[in-house]
């Protein structure tokens, strides 16, 4: 569905895609790819650009047909959890039509949902291939003539393990890259052009912590609203909800983030031989592998001593990571779907409850009798026109 959308929408643009003169060389896995080793030392500034190099956008997995719109690989400087540098890889489109609104284009800081934890699982290099899922709502961004800027989190690309599910490290990731779009040459982007984040279920933590973070990490970014949809906003809601079913995988793939993330969580060293082996398996998949590599199994079965989460350190961590303890400084769109499968629909309430407790200007939709995919993919569009709405200066309708 995505992907016929996105043809669709392409076309309406004018971006209809071309074929190439001669098809381009795959490009290399970032592994392979010396462009996502960074420099050492690191620039002492956060969301400063390391490097950039125009690349090649393919929409479909063929590579016949290129989009001609500006692509541009970045690598840039951001911050772990735990506060030190680090550099994170990502991906600016923008598109061959003039900006026709008042002030500088618009840009999309657009946080991708679960992809895996191999660095093979990369957007920008999912992108670049033309195997990535969600170019549908990056496509209809680039209809309404804004940049959107992506952004491969920490460790998916660049060297290192994905801290999947580590909002606060996803939140700055997201706010850096979006810092470094403005700075790539060439791309006809103003420091001051108005922000709108977007993301949904894993990107829809990472947006909701970027919007928390704004006002004390990215200050000067000009962000106007984010808009993020199906948030695992509790993490220990999503244990409960996924452990032992066919999504157990993504529990696992949450486990392998959060203890690289934070090392004083214990995982590694109780893990027993079949947690090790099916540890090693998660670390290494793209999303459609994740359910396969673990389904159906729980936590205690891979560990040597039970119910390893309820550790003091593990309950701090996922605590510091429950996205709703800061009130965001812009307007917020937040959506969930009633019968999400692998969010439960209560995380998205219980986020509500506190961004309102907060005082903060949101506005709510619980998208009736669709399931976790179904509900980016018939509402993802409403989100995007919401930041549309923002990019314009309209006044928002709070609901709290």
């Amino acid at each position: 569905m995505f992907r016929r959308l996105s043809v669709a929408l392409l076309a309406a643009l004018s971006l209809v895609a071309v074929p190439a003169a001669q098809a381009d060389p795959r490009p290399p896995v970032p592994s392979a790819d010396p462009f996502y080793t960074p420099p050492s030392p690191l620039p002492e500034q956060a969301g400063t650009l390391i490097r950039s190099r125009a690349v090649d956008w393919y929409p479909e997995p063929f590579r016949v047909f290129k989009a001609p719109v500006h692509t541009y690989l970045m690598l840039h400087r951001s911050t772990s959890a735990l506060g030190a540098p680090n550099a994170v890889s990502g991906l600016l489109v923008v598109p061959p039509i003039p900006w026709h609104g008042d002030g500088p284009r618009p840009v999309v800081a657009y946080a991708m949902g679960t992809q895996g934890l191999g660095d093979q699982c990369a957007p920008s290099y999912h992108m670049r291939t033309g195997t990535e899922v969600e170019i549908a709502f990056i496509a209809q961004a680039m209809t309404k003539g804004w940049a959107v800027a992506v952004t491969d989190y920490e460790g998916l690309g660049t060297p290192g393990t994905h801290t999947f599910a580590t909002g606060q490290s996803e939140g700055r990731a997201l706010l850096d890259t979006a810092r470094a779009a403005l700075q790539v040459p060439g791309a006809g982007l103003d420091p001051k052009s108005p922000v709108g984040i977007f993301g949904y279920s894993q990107g829809g933590q990472a947006a909701a912590f970027a919007a928390e973070l704004h006002g004390s990490y990215a200050p000067e970014l000009n962000v106007v609203g984010s808009a993020p949809g199906g948030v695992p906003a509790d993490l220990p809601l999503m244990v409960q909800r996924n452990e032992g079913n066919f999504a157990a995988g993504l529990v696992l793939a949450a486990a392998v983030g959060l203890s690289t993330a934070y090392p004083d969580v214990p995982f590694g060293s109780v893990l027993n031989e079949r947690g090790k082996e099916l540890t090693a398996k998660v670390a290494a998949q793209c999303v459609a592998g994740l359910s396969l590599s673990a389904p159906f199994v729980r936590l205690n079965d891979l560990t040597t001593r039970p119910d390893v989460i309820n550790d003091p350190a593990w309950q701090r961590r996922l605590a510091e990571n429950k996205a709703g303890q800061l009130r965001p400084d812009a307007p917020v769109y937040l959506y969930h779907a009633q019968l999400d499968e692998l969010v439960p629909l209560q995380a998205g309430k219980e986020l509500r409850a506190r961004y309102c407790a907060l005082g903060t200007d949101l506005q709510w939709t619980e998208v009736p009798l669709q399931g976790h995919i179904t509900g980016v993919s018939v509402w993802g569009t409403a989100a995007l026109n919401w930041l549309g709405d923002r990019f314009a200066g309209k006044p928002t309708r709070p609901d709290c």
